[in-house]
């Protein structure tokens, strides 16, 4: 299945039913007063989250969502029926924009979550209502109001708690799937993930998600490459674990590696710069160990945090590297920030 994370739909909440011009014939009142019902109000739109749901790409074959109208009031100050409100699910982590104005109407995460983005028109007075002692027979009505309609964009951001950030191929595919059940493709080639793949990683009472996600090339954060991909996906993360090859096979220097990736991320902004970090430098069974030393030394300098050396494809340092996760996820999850504790999913 196509991972699709971004939609643009219309959505059109259901219009006012019109008031009713009406009045009473009933046997042995030949002047019966004004009796036309109120009409009905329309539906509204409501986006829900359903977690049974884990991409947009239903809305690449459905892009127009229309609530019911209202009916028309009736006779005997009979009220039409409302109009149905139209529930459209999405995937848990869908942010809702204003395609016109880029304001954003609501941030969807937990299952159940619900969010009006249009709202039914109301229904218009029937003629009883403007019944008066000197207008007794009013053959005034009021026409229902339009529900209001929007073209909104949907941003999928996944809900994880660490996120897998570095050059193409620096090994973070080979990482998620070292510590958890995920089994995202790997190729000795740029741009093997396409989509983000998340896993969980269990570390007896704490748990936590690992988000591996495109890659970053110079340019990501004006979207060259995959780069809106990327930082869309990280911004909900407790923290980012920057991964860089250290072996020098894809002839790079990996401190120049984060620097670039690094820089990617400030120029991004929008609080992703502001996260706690962690630096993985990955590949060292293709190293010796005064090379894994050196390196180590001038990623600390460079990157002013702690540097772990690992091995994503035979698991060297790769539990140091998950005990320092999960303690910089436990004390900087939304709901556990300053409590010095980790919980569960």
């Amino acid at each position: 299945m196509r991972f699709i994370d971004v939609a643009k739909i219309y959505v059109k909440a259901g219009d006012g039913g019109r008031g009713q011009v009406a009045f009473r014939r009933e046997k042995y009142v030949p002047r019966g007063g004004p009796s036309g019902g109120d009409g009905g109000n329309g539906g509204d739109v409501v986006f829900v989250v359903d977690p049974g749901m884990s991409t947009l790409l239903d809305f690449k074959f459905k892009r127009h969502f229309r609530a019911e109208n209202g009916r028309p009031g009736m006779g005997d100050r009979k009220a039409g029926r409302d109009g149905a409100d139209l529930e459209v699910k999405v995937p848990p982590g869908t942010v809702v924009k204003d395609a016109n104005t880029g304001e954003i109407l609501g941030d969807l995460t937990a299952p159940g979550d619900r969010l009006v983005v249009v709202r039914g028109g109301k229904g218009g007075r029937g003629n009883a209502r403007f019944a008066t002692p000197t207008r007794r027979a009013p053959r005034i009505f009021e026409e229902g109001k339009p529900g209001e309609e929007r073209w909104v964009v949907l941003e999928l951001r996944s809900i994880a708690d660490v996120g897998l950030v570095g050059p193409p191929n620096a090994g973070k595919s080979t990482l998620l799937r070292s510590i958890s059940d995920a089994t995202p493709e790997v190729a000795p080639y740029p741009f093997t993930t396409l989509s983000p793949h998340l896993g969980v990683v269990d570390r007896g009472d704490l748990r936590f998600v690992v988000a591996d996600v495109p890659g970053l090339i110079e340019g990501a954060h004006a979207g060259r490459g995959l780069g809106f991909e990327f930082l869309r996906h990280v911004s909900r993360t407790s923290v980012l674990l920057y991964v860089v090859d250290g072996s020098g096979s894809q002839d790079s220097d990996p401190v120049q590696d984060f620097l670039g990736v690094r820089s990617e991320v400030l120029l991004y902004g929008g609080g992703i710069e502001e996260k706690p970090y962690r630096v993985a430098l990955n590949k060292i069974d293709l190293m010796s160990p005064d090379e894994v030393e050196a390196v180590k030394t001038r990623l600390e300098q460079a990157s002013s945090t702690k540097v772990f050396p690992i091995s994503a494809l035979t698991g060297a340092g790769v539990p140091e590297l998950l005990e320092e996760l999960g303690d910089v996820v436990s004390q900087n999850r939304p709901e556990t920030k300053g409590q010095g504790s980790g919980t569960g999913l």
